[in-house]
This record gives structure tokens, C-alpha cells and sequence, in this order.
């Protein structure tokens, strides 16, 4: 049946080639053509510099033209207000206080990973968190994940790595187990985990 498979190898051969034949790379954007791309982006949803700019690497040629097409159309966005890390730092720092209900040392760590500058950072979580009792949004994002007093020391010591990972000070940490009666042993493993962290969240 030399036919039958020949036939089979042939059809084989040519899957094989179109799976593995390359994708074209787009041909580079002129400046007007990449700033409507940028707002498209934008479109979708909010972004920082940083994060427009990664995308915007993508899509311009390699080298200083490359560069001088995505600053100029960074500094028309920001012209017309449509990219402003400032407001992009404030909104995101509310949403994810109101809504996951996370603590100010993660809200910080993720926006650090979004590229928005430290100062920023910095003055808008002293705004957004100035009045929040953080030992009250600790218990809120408990309540959240359906998490319910610990009966052991287990039991307390996955409360405490769970509100560790939210982004809640060591000493937050401490009030929420204590007025749990945590166990004093659990409570010393705090200040051990605490001493053993190798920098801010």
C-alpha cells in the first residue's frame, strides 16, 4: 500500500512545515499610526507610562527612532490627558482598598511591578490609606475570603500568611490574632517570619 502512505507522510510533512513556519514581524508604525494603537490600548483598559511603553516596543523599529516615536506619542497622551500615572496610582490604589480590600504594602508592591514612579507611589498610598484602619480592612479582606477564627496554630498561622501576601503591616497582623486569642507561640512565628523578610513588600 505504498499509496495510502506516502499520502499520509506528504500530509504529515506539510503540518509539520505550516505548524512550525514563522510568524512575519508587523512592519514598524509611523507616529500617527502608533499613537492610535496607544489609544486603542488605552481603550481597553487604564495603563501606566511604563506599561504603554512595553506594548509600544512592539509595534516601532529597534533603536532611536524607535524611541522618539513612542515619546512623542507619550507626551501627546499625556497632552490630552489620556495617560497619567498620577490618576492611574489613585484609581488603582481605591479599587483594590474598596474591592479586594488589600492592605498599603501590596497596593505598593504592585504598583512598583506597573512601573509607576516611587514618589508617586509613595504620596498617593500616605493619601489613600491617611484615615483607613488597616486592622478593620485586614478583617474586611478576611471576611472577603470566608475565613473564620483559627482553632490551632495552623489554623493561624495560614491567617497570618494570607494577610502577609494582602500586603498588612506585621503589627496589624498581630492585633487581628490577638483579639482571635492566637496562641503565643503563633504570635512569636510572626515576629520570626517579620525578621526573616528581606524587604518591603
Amino acid at each position: 500500500m505504498p499509496g495510502i502512505y506516502s499520502k499520509s507522510e506528504n500530509a504529515l510533512e506539510s503540518g509539520i512545515m505550516a505548524f512550525s513556519r514563522p510568524s512575519r514581524n508587523k512592519e514598524p508604525l509611523d507616529e500617527n499610526a502608533l499613537y492610535d494603537y496607544a489609544l486603542q490600548s488605552l481603550g481597553r483598559r487604564m495603563r501606566t507610562v511604563a506599561e504603554l511603553r512595553r506594548l509600544m516596543r512592539n509595534r516601532v523599529e529597534a533603536g532611536e527612532a524607535g524611541e522618539a516615536k513612542m515619546q512623542a506619542v507619550i507626551a501627546r497622551l499625556k497632552e490630552y490627558r489620556y495617560l497619567d500615572d498620577s490618576a492611574y496610582a489613585a484609581d488603582y490604589a481605591r479599587l483594590r482598598q474598596e474591592n479586594a480590600r488589600l492592605g498599603k504594602r501590596r497596593v505598593r508592591q504592585d504598583l512598583q511591578v506597573k512601573g509607576v514612579n516611587a514618589e508617586i507611589i509613595t504620596q498617593t498610598l500616605d493619601a489613600a490609606y491617611e484615615n483607613v484602619d488597616e486592622e478593620a480592612l485586614a478583617r474586611r479582606h478576611l471576611e472577603r475570603k470566608g475565613i473564620r477564627q483559627p482553632t490551632n496554630d495552623k489554623e493561624s498561622a495560614r491567617v497570618m500568611r494570607m494577610l502577609v501576601r494582602a500586603g498588612f503591616s506585621t503589627g496589624t497582623i498581630y492585633k487581628v490574632l490577638r483579639h482571635w486569642n492566637a496562641s503565643e507561640d503563633a504570635l512569636a512565628a510572626l515576629g520570626e517570619d517579620e525578621a526573616e523578610e528581606p524587604g518591603e513588600f
